[in-house]
């Protein structure tokens, strides 16, 4: 299993980067986890977007799905290998308490939204995913991925303030891919988590690798990554990084 970070400013893309955007791969099976600004152009380094086999979204906030509709239309308007096929429809999974945000998800012959529900498992090609509704000011759902066949297991807070939840949910994830957008001090944040709270949940929870994400554009990042550290200096922490490369 391969992660590939695509986007992970939170808010709005800056320095040519992007925002929220992971590529997460299996089998030869392509997983799109958040579709945020840039994210399209930073998929290609990687991946022709033709070749996308799901998109699973967290939310439906600018950041997380800005580069939605960019994608509908490569799939709409370019042709595979050369000639006049056109891409299969690729299924776009989101919950449905927005549902105005959900209908766009779909477009005729090109991308289909297809609902989850909170406390569902679902299957999509080689992982089963579980949820969590997260903090948010609007409907959010962390995810819990694991690859049925080697039982390895990345989490993604998604965007939230600090919820005991998360350690039960993160329990022994070989990667947690956890929302980061404040330093130490502003914990108890009801929208975003601390380097501290972050770094808490990967300790108490065993994580093996801890990747700060949904960065900050203002402040030392690695001053960010030294608080985690220093509050969880048995896991492995990592900065989020465009076009950073994690086999699992």
């Amino acid at each position: 299993m391969q992660l590939t970070v695509l986007g992970y400013w939170g808010g709005y893309p800056t320095k040519n980067e992007g925002t929220s955007s992971y590529l997460l791969e299996s089998e030869d099976f392509h997983l799109l986890i958040d579709a945020g600004s840039a994210s399209l152009i930073s998929l290609e380094n990687h991946l022709d977007p033709l070749n996308l086999d799901a998109v699973i979204l967290s939310h439906y906030h600018a950041d997380h799905i800005a580069d939605i509709g960019v994608l509908q239309f490569t799939r709409q308007l370019k042709r595979m290998d050369n000639d006049e096929r056109r891409a299969p429809i690729l299924p776009i999974y989101g919950h449905q308490e927005d549902q105005e945000n959900f209908n766009r998800l779909t477009l005729e012959r090109v991308t289909e939204g297809v609902g989850y529900e909170e406390n569902e498992k679902l299957t999509i090609g080689p992982f089963e995913i579980d949820f969590m509704r997260t903090l948010h000011p609007v409907p959010c759902f962390a995810l819990r991925i694991t690859e049925v066949n080697s039982g390895k297991v990345v989490v993604f807070t998604a965007d939230s303030g600090y919820l005991p939840e998360f350690i039960p949910f993160s329990e022994k994830a070989d990667v947690l891919l956890a929302d980061t957008n404040l330093f130490e001090g502003m914990e108890n944040h009801r929208i975003h988590m601390t380097s501290i709270e972050v770094a808490r949940i990967a300790r108490e929870a065993q994580v093996n690798q801890l990747i700060l994400t949904h960065l900050p554009q203002e402040g030392d990042l690695e001053l960010l990554k030294a608080q985690a550290v220093n509050e969880a200096p048995e896991t492995k922490v990592t900065l989020a990084k465009k076009d950073l490369v994690i086999t699992i």
